[in-house]
């Protein structure tokens, strides 16, 4: 509430500041206050700050047993303390902006009255809030500011207005009551004074004369009550004052208007001070004792302007008031608060005030010396004003000199001081003694006295402000060729001065070191005048130098101001350089005997020395860990730091010094005192946090965690042997980083060091165990480093995108997200890890029980603490209530971007996932809430955005799939129907859409209907934050480098970063660029540099870019491949009935048309083309099939429109966006081609038509309707597509042949698949034309060699990979296709097909059947087997049955298809043999007795048909293998045929009713049908009953169909069969004339010969015939041929033939043979 009352009253308008806010909220604030104020709201404020204490509340609290440990006691005093503050901040800011009222300004008065002062006698911060509120109340000074609103305030000030008040205020103020402060009192009194004599100068004063007279008066008294001591001490000493700008601005205003409006009062001030300086001066002469009159106010005054100006925390200047600029104004860069403009005069106060500089310095009494150089100092401070006060001393120097001989100018002028630093130089140097005396002790001081001491103190001083600030200044005075401030202070170092001197001394030389031209010269100095002792001469007993003086005087005197001044000139001579030939020829050349002076004789020592000022511990800590965190933060190490070098010196080799940074790192990384010393000031400062005191060198912490920081880093570039045996010590020690965690509230920085480090740690799997073991031991321990963790991340002043060097509270901002930005780092790095890991125990998941029975809870509920995951959700769920959506993906984008991949992580790795996902779902609705949100918006950091989503659309794609799985669809169905609706939010129901589309056909609805339902799917919108253009930055233009090597230099520099993108290392580049162009000698490359540096800035410029669009890139395509499985899980994982078809087609076509339009775009990367090609596949297969199950269903085939739900015209206008992108892709991109073509074949498939049952009835439709019948819609689509395809011409055909003939083999498969594809739809042959005409065809046949061998290599024993044989099956089911026209085979023999295949050896090898590898090629080479089969005695019968079983048991996985499709084959073989033989018949002669005989006058069947071995010699007797087969042979398949055609037309009519009455047939018998197409045990089981209707259908049209196909081949082979026979036996019975009758035609030795002497007989080797024979062929032929057969023939014509509308000459035919073999002998 006080809070919230200070906010409201600081937006008040007023006369001292004002917020950036509208001008209505602040008249609303305004109006609320006043009513606040007149209610008495200064006198409730007062009461409730003399009341509220922290004690009282401590113990009303201790009563009720309010209060808990440490921590909560120190943030309920810190409360206590902040609502006191609060309140008087309020009040503070209502005087700031308005005054108060007579009555609340007087009980103000009446409450500052009774204030006390603390110890050290300075204010508090409540009590100087409410005294600053009166000097507020009494301010008059803005009445000299012109603002526009002048009048306005004027009007509203009581001063002016109000007689009362002023007689009130006046009254009380003058009243002779002492107050508890009198200086409290004084500075009341004076500020009334100043006010007063502001009134006086105004118009309106003239009315309230009585009172402003008594200015004088009022002055007086304050200046009795000290009022610039108590403004010094009460004021200046309280630490809230310098952190309040307008505390600053007010005292500022008091002390300048005191100079200003009363030079009367000033000048009195310096005539009694002279006095008093007269007084004193005689009183020493004489020896007596000094006057006690003696007052100090000028003193006192110079002190307070000394000390109130020089902290400066605002960087206000307030100081420039004071110098008047005498130069003329050409250096624009010397403004003064005038805001010069070269003519203008400086404001009058201002002259008054640099007067008051200036006559003060004149003639200037020794008692005010010091002082005076005090004031100065302060007034130095800052840029312009050191500028300014180093003129001052330059001129008074210059002026005086001339007129008075001999003697320096003025005591203050530069010319005097160094004078004088020259004369003590050499007096002392006389003294110096002999450093190898045995007692080496400083002489008595008879140099230098006390007071002269101070007076050199405060000139060193002064000059360090002044050179500090102005390097002008800093060079001018060193390179002074009389003076050399240099040299004379080093020599004053060797001089035995007291150690606090020489302190002064090393900090101003510290100062002169800024510049790096100077420290590289004071490097030099400082080793030549060895005041760090490096070499030791020869019979040197004892050391000497700054050693000696540290371990014995400083260390007796318990003071160490010169330690600490040495470690600051180190500190700033390493910024600038780092001497690595210093000491060359007299020692090792190098800093190490510096460095191993701070660490074996500085930080080692320093806890174990006496402090007489405990906080000087601390310091000296500090400062040495300053010096070593500056070289470690500058070392990188290289390999040459591991190899032991040598120097040579004075004639003998010595090892050289590694660097400094090397040295250090050793130490930190073994076991050394350094390190153990290290890591227990951290454990003592995580001890001493833990009391919640204060306590002396808090921020000495931070250094040292910076060092171990530092060192981490460095963990991962060393790999050093020691690094296990250094973790060993860690692994306790982490557990004290991680108490620093819980510290976060009070030492930030601490916390931000200790992440760090936690997070370097974290890389290491062994640390992990440990840790969680060390994490994890102690109940309590455990739960307080988890409330560190949360801590950290739950900080609401964390904020992201600062830039730095701002101020403390944005810097403090910073640190806080930069935390929490590594622990989430740390818990993801740790997530990678094996388990436990330390991101479980920070999560609260189980670490001593399987992770995946862990049960996450609310914190709170049943006793579950809150964890990192709790935190991580509060963060993302902040703002997803509101419009606006998640507030973190706003403000904090990197933040939020790994929380959601934490969130990613848990839910992808198998042992979180199943409780993460629970929780997420039940008691965060987490998914459903982010996911409305999408897509985030951020043009200022789209790389974030971009992760944000791909996370978070990662985590819904698993999401959808585990509900999916698990079957819990009304989650799944809510988050399908958020990223897929079209329509608003409003849910309809069934009924309600019906309702709604009644609406939309009438009139009215139909006007606005598009209008009001439509919005963006989800995904869509999705897809178009993501930008496909990427801005690629222009080529170098370079001058002076290379750009090759340039390119090289870069590419040495890049690595992998942890998000995996490759980016350049800049800094390192820099190192590279900087130490090339420092390489460079002579006198051109040194004018050359400034343009050198200039050209390495602008290609860092350029890497910086290079890495930007990298890692925009990868965010792209890192959103895209998110986008991508989130759209396949939604339409392949997903139920399928939860998506409409309809809606499922609409949806993927609208997926389609936007992703090509984005990726066909001029600019689109080429980079996310091969995930776009990717998505654009799975969607067109989805497409194809829910076009496809859609017809199967039967639902759409009548619509008009086209297809299915989806219009024809939206499939043409994909079919060209594919077709363009399979184009722009060009040249290269060939295996994205793959999925492209994958694509348009999954599309061409749409159009195919589906099998229908071949129901042998269509011969009821007479020819004619079937010609005129209208086109289907099938036919109808083909041919449109066909249209389109042969719109792109010859650059598409070019395309898809160029991938069919070379390439990678998928691509090839597929682009000859596709080719395959477009021939079968190709009624005009244009593309094969093209195929043939330009040489493709030739050139995949001619391919068909080279396939050969890789054929072959497939049939040994261990074959390689199968791809040849894929693209050997793909070319030759291609050229099948070919051959299937009438041209294309024309084609294929002139390409010389036929010699290619017969030159080919796989098909001569026969593989190794018992080889176990070879078991797979089963089904191939079957498929090898069916071509190679051609006799027809294998393929007749029950040798065909065994064959058949042979192929099961070979290869038993074959599904019943492959069963069926080698039945068709064989009967198809038989049908081809039969027809052959048919046309030889035919062709030798049109009357039999001319014919041509091609089977043996013997009707017996062949023998041995059951025989169970395969080969065919046992089919027939030995010799009769190599003559004709017997006509037995055909009759055997003519039976066999017969019986074959009854048992497959039984088979027919049976599916047929099964088909016609699918829904009656038992569930078993589907099951049965489905195991048909299923492959794989138990998949029947998993398919759902529609599917497996639609399954069962399919397998029977399929059954239905094979028979429909082997009836006709059977009817076929009857018919050529009877045919054969019929002539056969007209030759033989009637034409033929039987030779000698002995000569049998069975079995005999003669035959053989006599067959190859007879070359005149007609038929194949049968040269003599036997009447025996004939007799015997017309005897087996009345047997075989029967009635039964013939009545079976004659059957078969009757099923089949009539009503296939086609009429065979079985009838006929059956008739003549029946004649022939009956007919009497002739």
């Amino acid at each position: 509430v006080a809070n919230s009352l200070r906010t409201l009253i600081q937006s008040r308008q007023g006369k001292t500041f004002t917020l950036d806010l509208s001008g209505e909220l602040v008249a609303l604030t305004t109006r609320f206050t006043d009513e606040l104020m007149s209610q008495g709201l200064t006198k409730r404020i007062l009461t409730l700050v003399s009341e509220i204490s922290v004690t009282r509340e401590f113990e009303r609290l201790q009563k009720e047993r309010g209060l808990g440990n440490e921590k909560h006691r120190k943030e309920v005093s810190g409360l206590i303390k902040e609502c006191r503050q609060a309140l008087a901040d309020s009040l503070f800011s209502w005087t700031c902006q308005s005054p108060l009222t007579k009555d609340d300004t007087l009980a103000l008065i009446g409450h500052l009255e009774t204030v006390p002062a603390q110890a050290d006698g300075s204010l508090d911060s409540v009590n100087l809030a409410l005294v600053m509120a009166l000097l507020y109340c009494l301010d008059v000074s803005f009445i000299e500011q012109g603002t526009e609103d002048r009048e306005d305030l004027i009007q509203a000030l009581p001063l002016l207005t109000e007689r009362q008040y002023v007689s009130a205020v006046h009254s009380r103020l003058m009243d002779g009551q002492p107050w508890k402060l009198p200086g409290l009192q004084a500075v009341c009194r004076l500020a009334w004074a100043l006010s007063l004599r502001v009134l006086s100068q105004l118009p309106q004063g003239s009315a309230l004369v009585e009172f402003t007279e008594a200015d004088e008066a009022l002055a007086d008294q304050a200046l009795l009550g000290d009022v610039f001591l108590f403004m010094k001490e009460g004021i200046l000493g309280c630490e809230s004052f310098a952190q309040e700008e307008f505390y600053i601005r007010r005292l500022h205003s008091l002390i300048t208007d005191f100079l200003a409006l009363m030079p009367m009062k000033v000048k009195q001030l310096r005539n009694r001070a002279d006095e008093d300086a007269r007084l004193v001066h005689m009183s020493l002469q004489m020896d007596s004792e000094l006057p006690s009159s003696l007052r100090k106010d000028l003193d006192h005054l110079m002190m307070l302007i000394g000390e109130f100006y020089s902290k400066d925390t605002f960087g206000l200047e307030l100081g420039l008031e004071f110098w008047c600029p005498t130069e003329s104004l050409q250096h624009t860069s010397l403004q003064g608060s005038y805001l010069g403009m070269a003519l203008q005069r400086p404001p009058h106060k201002q002259v008054v005030l640099s007067k008051f500089v200036r006559q003060m310095g004149d003639l200037l009494p020794s008692t005010l010396y010091i002082s005076y150089l005090r004031m100065l100092k302060g007034l130095a401070n800052g840029p312009q004003c050191a500028h300014y006060c180093f003129s001052l001393l330059k001129t008074n120097g210059a002026t005086h000199s001339d007129n008075i001989q001999g003697v320096s100018g003025s005591p203050v002028s530069w010319e005097h001081f160094f004078h004088s630093l020259m004369l003590y130089h050499e007096n002392l140097r006389r003294d110096l003694p002999n450093p190898d005396a045995a007692q080496y002790r400083h002489p008595p001081l008879r140099g230098i006295t006390q007071r002269e001491l101070e007076g050199l103190t405060a000139f060193l001083q002064l000059l360090t402000t002044i050179i500090t600030w102005s390097e002008n200044a800093r060079l001018a005075l060193c390179e002074h060729p009389q003076w050399t401030p240099v040299v004379v202070m080093l020599g004053l170092l060797q001089c035995s001065v007291p150690p606090v001197l020489k302190a002064e001394l090393l900090q101003c030389l510290a100062a002169f070191g800024k510049s790096p031209e100077i420290a590289a010269s004071l490097w030099q100095s400082l080793e030549y005048t060895q005041i760090l002792q490096t070499v030791r001469a020869p019979g040197q007993r004892q050391a000497a130098g700054i050693e000696v003086e540290l371990n014995e005087i400083e260390s007796s005197c318990e003071e160490y101001p010169l330690t600490r001044a040495f470690c600051h000139l180190i500190s700033t001579l390493v910024e600038s350089s780092l001497p690595i030939n210093l000491g060359a020829g007299l020692r090792v050349p190098g800093f190490q005997p510096y460095l191993n002076f701070l660490r074996d004789s500085v930080f080692l020592p320093f806890p174990t020395r006496a402090y007489r000022r405990p906080a000087e511990k601390w310091e000296v800590a500090d400062s040495v860990l300053e010096v070593f965190h500056k070289l470690l933060r500058d070392y990188e190490p290289q390999p040459s730091d591991f190899v032991q070098e040598m120097v040579e010196l004075q004639g003998e080799q010595i090892p050289a010094h590694k660097p400094p940074g090397h040295s250090i790192m050793f130490h930190l990384l073994n076991d050394s005192p350094t390190l153990a010393l290290c890591l227990s000031l951290l454990e003592e400062g995580v001890r001493q946090l833990d009391t919640y005191a204060p306590f002396p060198g808090e921020r000495t912490y931070g250094a040292t965690l910076r060092e171990t920081e530092r060192e981490h880093v460095l963990l991962n570039v060393l790999i050093i042997c020691s690094i296990p045996a250094h973790i060993q010590v860690k692994s306790s020690w982490m557990f004290v980083f991680g108490r620093y965690l819980y510290h976060s509230s009070s030492n930030p920085e601490a916390a931000f060091q200790s992440s760090k480090i936690l997070r370097r740690i974290s890389n290491y799997p062994n640390i992990q165990m440990r840790l969680v073991g060390d994490f994890t031991h102690d109940q309590a321990v455990s739960e307080k480093l988890m409330a560190g963790f949360v801590e950290c991340l739950d900080n609401d002043e964390a904020e992201e995108g600062i830039e730095k060097g701002d101020d403390t509270q944005k810097k403090v901002a910073r640190i806080r997200h930069e935390t929490q930005i590594h622990i989430l780092n740390l818990l993801i790095t740790s997530l990678e890890l094996k388990t436990p890991n330390l991101a479980l125990y920070l999560l609260g998941y189980e670490v001593k029980k399987p992770v995946s029975s862990t049960n996450l809870q609310d914190p709170g509920v049943l006793g579950c603490p809150r964890s990192c995951l709790h935190a991580i959700l509060s963060l993302l769920q902040r703002g997803t209530e509101k419009r606006s959506g998640p507030v973190l993906t706003q403000q904090a984008p990197h933040l939020a971007e790994l929380c959601y991949q934490v969130i990613y992580q848990l839910c992808a790795c198998p042992d979180t996932s199943g409780p993460t996902m629970r929780y997420l779902r039940t008691s965060q609705d987490f998914l459903f809430s982010h996911l409305q949100h999408l897509p985030f918006i951020l043009p200022s950091n789209q790389i974030a955005a971009l992760s944000q989503m791909s996370w978070l659309m990662k985590t819904a794609a698993i999401e959808l799939r585990v509900t999916s799985l698990n079957r819990q669809r009304s989650h799944t169905q809510r988050l399908v129907s958020l990223l897929l609706d079209d329509q608003p939010h409003t849910q309809h129901t069934a009924d309600g859409e019906s309702g709604m589309e009644e609406e939309t056909r009438s009139v009215s609805g139909f006007l606005h209907f598009d209008t009001v339902s439509k919005v963006r799917r989800k995904l869509l919108s999705v897809l178009d934050a993501i930008d496909f253009s990427q801005d690629i930055p222009e080529l170098l233009q370079l001058d002076f480098f290379e750009r090759t090597q340039i390119e090289q230099v870069i590419s040495n520099c890049e690595h992998v970063n942890e998000q995996g993108h490759t980016v350049c290392n800049v800094k390192l580049l820099h190192r590279v660029l900087v130490a090339e162009v420092n390489a460079l000698q002579g006198m051109a490359a040194i004018g050359q540099r400034p343009l050198l540096m200039e050209e390495v800035n602008s290609i860092l410029q350029q890497v910086v870019e290079r890495n930007r669009v990298r890692r925009s890139l990868g965010a792209k395509r890192h959103a895209l491949q998110s986008w991508r499985s989130l759209v396949e899980t939604l339409l392949t994982a997903c139920p399928a009935d939860l998506i409409p078809a309809d809606d499922r087609q609409l949806i993927i076509r609208d997926l389609l048309l936007d992703l090509h339009d984005k990726v066909l775009s001029e600019d689109a990367a080429g980079e996310l083309m091969p995930i776009v090609a990717g998505a654009v596949f799975t969607l067109t297969a989805q497409l194809s099939q829910s076009v496809l199950s859609e017809q199967q269903q039967g639902v759409g085939l009548e619509s008009s429109s086209g297809f299915a739900s989806i219009a024809n015209s939206a499939l043409h206008l994909i079919l060209r966006k594919l077709l363009d992108f399979i184009l722009c892709t060009g040249g290269g991109y060939q295996r994205l081609r793959a999925h492209l073509y994958g694509s348009l074949l999954y599309y061409l498939q749409i159009a195919q038509k589906p099998e229908e049952p071949d129901t042998l009835q269509t011969a009821g439709k007479a020819m004619w309707e079937r010609l005129t019948a209208p086109e289907d819609s099938f036919s109808k689509l083909q041919r449109e597509n066909l249209a389109i395809i042969e719109s792109y011409g010859k650059a598409l055909m070019e395309v898809v042949c160029r991938d069919a003939c070379d390439g990678h083999e998928i691509s090839r498969m597929l682009a000859l698949a596709v080719l395959d594809r477009i021939l079968s739809i190709d009624r005009q042959n244009q593309w094969l034309l093209y195929v043939c005409n330009s040489g493709y065809l030739r050139s995949l046949v001619e391919s068909l060699r080279q396939d050969d061998g890789a054929l072959q290599s497939m049939l040994t024993p261990q074959p390689p990979l199968l791809k040849p044989l894929y693209i050997y099956e793909s070319k030759m089911a291609l050229l099948t296709r070919v051959a299937k026209t009438g041209q294309g085979a024309v084609e294929l023999l002139r390409c010389g097909l036929v010699a290619q295949l017969m030159e080919c050896q796989v098909f001569d090898m026969v593989p190794d059947i018992n080889s176990s590898a070879l078991m797979e090629f089963q089904g191939h080479i079957n498929r090898f087997q069916r071509l190679c089969l051609s006799l027809l005695s294998r393929l007749a019968g029950s040798e065909r049955e065994r064959l058949l079983k042979q192929a099961e048991i070979a290869a038993p996985g074959d599904s019943a298809e492959q069963r069926e499709e080698m039945e068709v084959a064989m009967q198809q073989v038989c049908a081809n043999i039969m027809e052959y033989c048919q046309t030889l018949l035919l062709q030798s002669s049109a009357q039999a007795q001319f014919s041509i005989c091609l089977f043996s006058p013997s009707g017996s069947e062949p023998a041995g048909r059951d025989g169970g071995r395969a080969d065919l010699s046992s089919s027939l007797p030995p010799m009769a293998y190599s003559r004709a087969p017997s006509l037995g042979l055909v009759l055997y398949l003519l039976k066999n045929s017969a019986a074959d055609f009854f048992r497959f037309h039984q088979s027919h009519r049976q599916n047929l009713g099964k088909l016609q009455s699918l829904d009656q047939l038992p569930p078993e018998e589907l099951k049965e049908l489905c195991q048909g197409l299923v492959s794989g045990p138990g998949g029947v089981e998993k398919i759902s009953s529609v599917q497996r209707s639609l399954l069962a259908k399919r397998r029977l049209v399929q059954l239905i169909n094979n028979r429909a196909k082997l009836l006709a081949l059977c009817s076929y082979v009857i018919e050529t069969c009877l045919f054969v026979l019929w002539r056969h036996l007209e030759y033989y019975l009637l034409h033929c004339t039987p030779a000698d009758p002995k000569d049998s035609l069975l079995p005999g030795a003669g035959l053989y010969r006599s067959r190859l002497q007879a070359s005149g007989g007609r038929g194949l080797g049968l040269s003599r015939v036997s009447q025996q024979d004939l007799d015997l062929l017309k005897s087996d032929m009345g047997a075989a041929f029967g009635e039964a057969l013939q009545r079976k023939l004659l059957e078969v014509e009757g099923l089949y033939s009539q009503v296939r509308s086609r009429y065979t000459f079985i009838q006929a035919l059956v008739r003549r043979i029946r004649g022939l073999v009956r007919q009497p002998k002739s």
